[in-house]
């Protein structure tokens, strides 16, 4: 007698077409989720104003602030104050990442340079930001140079003490195996150093244009009479909280949109790595 055994394939090896197109789709709605809260917050507040519970004078309604907003879009202000704040961040991010990258690999990578500079570095560092613009207003002016220099001042410390962070902490194991193999000072850095600095100096990057959204507004009140700042400063003197409250909201949306960019950009650089994020797809 002879027995047959019929083996049922499992439940995994149903067909690819869905299990491609489940990873997608949690793609594409993964990021709706972060828009859930403020959703919600913006819902719950529209309905209390409606309802009675508050009168909406000093923290306006979204339908309010939106409205405001269509209205600074249909006169042309709302492009031209945008386009003039991008401006100025994208000039001092670029000066204060390309100063902090400087610095910050110099002093991370020769000791010497560290004991030199970095103490100086970091008592400068501990001024308040403020503090600066009486002084880029005595030196440059109230014009555009010293709105960049502000904002390219609060972006370079972020990214220096970052990327120095970043290479002090490089494991010495690595770094003596790159000596094993006699690898000359620049392979060092391109084949040891920089793949290991990466994760760090990119978080550092967007902390640092994180600062520089924040550095901007400071900027824009040295007499300016363009830009998001000048908006905010508008409205407070005519008594415009919905104006206001949609300056806010403005620099909100194009900072996460800066933010996100500045994330995607640097991913590929990133695809080494094999870390818990990447794994259970919470990135």
């Amino acid at each position: 007698m002879t027995m047959t055994v019929e083996l049922q394939a499992p439940a995994s090896a149903a067909p690819t077409s869905q299990t491609a197109t489940t990873p997608r789709l949690a793609r594409f709605a993964r990021p709706l989720v972060g828009l859930l809260l403020p959703l919600s917050l913006a819902l719950a507040w529209e309905l209390a104003v409606r309802a009675g519970w508050s009168n909406g004078r000093l923290v306006p309604p979204p339908s309010k602030v939106f409205t405001t907003i269509a209205e600074l879009a249909r006169s042309g202000e709302l492009s031209r104050h945008i386009t003039m704040t991008l401006t100025r961040v994208g000039i001092g991010f670029g000066l204060g990442v390309a100063a902090g990258t400087l610095l910050g690999g110099i002093c991370g990578y020769w000791g010497f340079a560290r004991r030199l500079v970095d103490p100086t570095i970091q008592a400068l560092r501990a001024i308040p930001s403020i503090a600066w613009v009486p002084l880029f207003i005595l030196w440059l002016g109230i014009f555009e140079t010293s709105k960049v220099a502000l904002i390219a001042v609060g972006v370079f410390f972020p990214v220096y003490l970052g990327l120095t962070g970043a290479i002090l902490s490089v494991d010495r194991k690595i770094v003596e195996v790159g000596r094993v193999f006699r690898l000359s000072g620049p392979a060092m850095i391109r084949r040891i150093l920089l793949p290991a600095v990466l994760p760090a100096y990119v978080v550092a990057l967007r902390v640092g244009l994180g600062l520089g959204w924040m550095f901007v507004v400071a900027a824009e009140f040295m007499g300016a009479s363009e830009g998001l700042g000048y908006l905010l400063i508008d409205g407070q003197q005519l008594g415009k909280p919905a104006q206001i409250v949609a300056a806010i909201v403005i620099f909100a949306i194009i900072g996460k949109a800066t933010d996100w960019l500045l994330e995607i950009s640097t991913a590929p650089l990133l695809r080494w790595q094999d870390s818990f994020a990447r794994q259970s797809g919470a990135a």
